[in-house]
């Protein structure tokens, strides 16, 4: 028997091993093409992970705020851009679109934006030198030239308000935060501006009713520039609002592009219903230049 038994255990012994390689085999089979598939699988749905949306386009995400600020040529500039690119980078969602007074893109501005640390969108455009004489309006073809970047460039998917930053005012961070929730159009005080303190609106019951201002209070919309904040997407269902060159008077330019888009009674209160002040208009001190002239000058070029 045990004969018996041995001689059919050696005869199958073979095909067991046999069957138990080809098991053992497939099982590893299985398992690469599953490692593999884990990883391939990975790699496919990176490219999806990347493309997130656009500044603005999150739903979930605050509203970006794009800081128009026209600039020109001068001894200060350099300084001017300075002080708000340290203000601004303590921005969330936020896009600086500097526009220059110039022909073409200046090495000092291009420099500037390039190490500012901000997302930012350089211009420029020209201002024709019969608008350059005195009592004639500033900054309007600039401006008009960063309405027009955002018409191109954005979409009724994006979120944001669009905010003029002009260089010779001191922004607070509240401010940011105060017209990021704009509808359509918000207001607020503006300090050192018309010959007094400040200037603001006269709000009752939420609603603007009247200016405080010390020139003309007769104006539509009596607010300086820095004074007020617009919904991107009203920017955008408004493509024929711009700043008027035409029959525009100093002082005047707020009112002929807000008079476009809004209506007094539309107009949303921030700061605390307008008593509380977040942006000056302090301007340079004008620059003592006197000596340089006079001097021996430095051999080497320093960018001030």
């Amino acid at each position: 028997m045990k004969s018996l038994f041995y001689s059919r255990f050696f005869i199958l012994l073979p095909w067991v091993l046999i069957v138990i390689i080809m098991i053992d085999v497939d099982t590893k089979r299985s398992s690469v093409r599953d490692t593999a598939h884990f990883y391939l699988s990975r790699l496919g749905s990176a490219p999806r992970r990347a493309r997130t949306a656009p500044a603005g386009r999150n739903r979930t995400a605050p509203p970006v705020v794009y800081a128009v600020t026209p600039t020109y040529s001068r001894a200060v500039q350099k300084a001017e851009l300075t002080r708000l690119a340290n203000t601004f980078r303590q921005v969330p969602h936020f896009h600086w679109i500097v526009v220059e007074d110039a022909g073409g893109r200046t090495e000092l501005v291009s420099r500037f934006l390039a190490r500012c640390g901000l997302a930012h969108t350089h211009l420029h455009v020209l201002t024709p030198r019969r608008f350059k004489r005195t009592g004639m309006p500033r900054a309007t073809e600039q401006r008009n030239a960063a309405l027009g970047w955002i018409r191109q460039h954005r979409s009724p998917r994006d979120r944001g308000v669009v905010f003029f930053a002009d260089d010779d005012n001191t922004y607070s961070l509240e401010l940011f935060e105060e017209m990021r929730s704009t509808q359509r159009v918000a207001v607020w005080p503006v300090g050192l501006v018309g010959g007094r303190r400040y200037e603001r609106p006269l709000v009752e019951k939420g609603k603007v009713v009247g200016w405080y201002t010390g020139w003309r209070a007769d104006r539509p919309f009596a607010i300086d520039m820095a004074g007020f904040a617009v919904n991107l997407q009203v920017i955008l269902s408004n493509p024929r609002a711009v700043f008027k060159r035409r029959g525009a008077k100093p002082g005047m330019q707020e009112s002929d592009f807000l008079k476009q888009i809004t209506k007094v009674e539309d107009l949303e209160p921030k700061a605390h219903n307008c008593t509380r002040v977040l942006v000056w208009h302090t301007r340079t001190e004008k620059v003592n230049l006197g000596n340089e002239p006079k001097r021996h000058q430095d051999s080497v070029h320093i960018e001030v």
